[in-house]
């Protein structure tokens, strides 16, 4: 189940579980991934645009991202 969706500078999407694994078949362009990543992700998944410099990912909302 999607947790975390990170999109990065370079229009990539890094994708992770609840248990911190990565989940392959969501990463890759944000172009060809948005709509099956909006479909898919629960509510309470946390959505990002990459990280600040302490390493946490930058939070936006759902409908930003």
């Amino acid at each position: 189940m999607i947790k975390t969706v990170i999109k990065l500078k370079n229009n990539m999407v890094m994708v992770f579980d609840k248990k911190g694994e990565q989940i392959p078949e969501y990463q890759g362009s944000y172009e060809k991934l948005k709509k099956e990543i909006l479909h898919h992700a629960p509510l309470d998944a946390l959505f990002a645009h990459g990280f600040s410099e302490a390493g946490e990912p930058i939070r936006v909302l759902r409908e930003k991202w």
